[in-house]
């Protein structure tokens, strides 16, 4: 069975670092593209980043674009999120998602889009 497992969350400062990670188990992840969403209280769940099949094509949301990076890695069945510059507006809980029926990232880096779900970590930033 199809399995993620998300980790790395918890408390940072305003300015801080956090990598999260995404352990995937179950399947040949090669063949998925991966991606990390987050929600905070009170608003829907929204594309954070997300990373092709061979890790050549990205996608970033305008809000994390030049403070994070997604990364793979497909023989250790693992994904990345490095999260630097954290705001208190990053507040939310991560997910990480996979999906095998993503033709273009940069219009389908959406909720929506992906069938399977980690059950997310919890990312705090505050003073």
């Amino acid at each position: 069975q199809l399995q993620l497992v998300e980790s790395g969350g918890g408390l940072v400062q305003p300015g801080g670092s956090l990598r999260l990670s995404c352990a995937a188990s179950g399947f040949t992840l090669d063949y998925y593209t991966i991606g990390w969403f987050r929600q905070a209280p009170g608003k829907e769940r929204e594309g954070v980043s997300c990373i092709g099949t061979s890790g050549g094509s990205t996608y970033y949301a305008d809000s994390v674009s030049g403070r994070f990076t997604i990364s793979r890695d497909n023989i250790k069945k693992m994904a990345y999120l490095q999260m630097n510059s954290l705001k208190p507006e990053d507040t939310a809980v991560y997910y990480c998602a996979v999906e095998r029926r993503i033709s273009a990232i940069q219009a389908m880096c959406a909720p929506r889009y992906f069938r399977s779900w980690g059950q997310g970590t919890q990312v705090t930033v505050s003073s």
